[in-house]
């Protein structure tokens, strides 16, 4: 039994990650300000958990939240391209000052591993035909893939400088359960389904023919998983993509959603929006190599279990 700390732990992935270690027999202890995250998402899980409602931007919240912990799942951040666009600053704070405080109070109370959720977005849109490889060099072209960017550095630095082991787990456009589909941020996955569920036509921004390696949240749980309790030899200080390895279009996965839900409904399409990347696909190798990550559900089985959640959301 592990004593973590999950950071977000209300939201999409930290909620999943929350369930997933409680089936596992971990003590968990959430930290959220419910500024993006869900208390419905918690609720299954709230007489199992420790909560402390807290603002990861006052570090006396993460100082408070970091006591007798050896495991920290860092998710806690505002996860949108758009957002950043908009707010640099707001963004900037909630992704890297954030970071900043969970790294010094995970290395004043003497934590073992804090697990850091980064993005594909770091890649940018360098080599669209290519795969993305943990050795590229980081281009974002938005604020938010800037952020994320200075984030792995602190993490790595907090590593190479005082021993404290940090893994970074580059994401590629998660989907699946809890995912909320209301914001104006929302990921396309969630907003496409619950429309067509509604009866509305999507909207695609640009001509649906950029391309995305979307992953289902399982797989990127059992990489946290892994990236926790892998030998230290293996991951600290270390980058990792996590993802499925496979690359779908917008128009692709309307198609698939068509034939999931059983509906005829086209795409709206609409101008192309700034800081969007073009193609993005992972190369798996290293996380496969390194910490013996094996995607477990395919794309179309992920959407297949995302479909029947939104429905008994209805």
């Amino acid at each position: 039994m592990t004593h973590y700390l999950v950071t977000g732990g209300a939201g999409f992935i930290g909620s999943n990650l929350v369930a997933a270690l409680l089936e596992r027999g971990h003590t968990v202890r959430v930290l959220d300000d419910f500024s993006t995250g869900r208390r419905e998402n918690l609720a299954p899980f709230m007489s199992r958990i420790d909560l402390i409602e807290g603002d990861l931007t006052r570090l006396s919240d993460v100082v408070r939240a970091m006591q007798d912990v050896e495991v920290v799942l860092h998710h806690g951040a505002i996860p949108s391209v758009p957002r950043s666009v908009e707010d640099p600053l707001g963004v900037n704070e909630a992704n890297v000052t954030a970071t900043l405080h969970v790294l010094v109070a995970a290395r004043d109370a003497r934590v073992r591993r804090v697990v850091y959720a980064s993005s594909s977005s770091i890649y940018g849109d360098q080599n669209p035909e290519v795969a993305k490889l943990e050795t590229m060099a980081p281009r974002p072209i938005s604020p938010y893939g800037v952020a994320k960017m200075a984030a792995e550095k602190y993490c790595q630095v907090f590593y190479e400088v005082y021993g404290l082991e940090t893994v970074a787990l580059r994401y590629f456009n998660v989907f699946g359960p809890r995912q909320d589909p209301q914001s104006m941020y929302a990921a396309v996955i969630p907003k496409f389904i619950t429309a067509m569920l509604a009866g509305e036509r999507p909207v695609i921004y640009g001509d649906g023919e950029q391309t995305r390696d979307f992953t289902y949240v399982g797989n990127v749980v059992a990489g946290n998983l892994l990236a926790a309790e892998a030998p230290a030899g293996r991951v600290a200080g270390e980058i990792f993509n996590l993802a499925a390895g496979g690359q779908t279009s917008l128009n692709e996965l309307i198609k698939v959603l068509q034939e999931v839900i059983g509906c005829g409904i086209e795409p709206q399409y609409e101008a192309a929006r700034p800081g969007d990347i073009r193609h993005s696909r992972a190369d798996i190798t290293k996380a496969v190599q390194q910490m013996g990550y094996r995607p477990a559900f395919s794309f179309l089985e992920g959407i297949r279990l995302t479909v029947d959640w939104y429905r008994a959301q209805a």
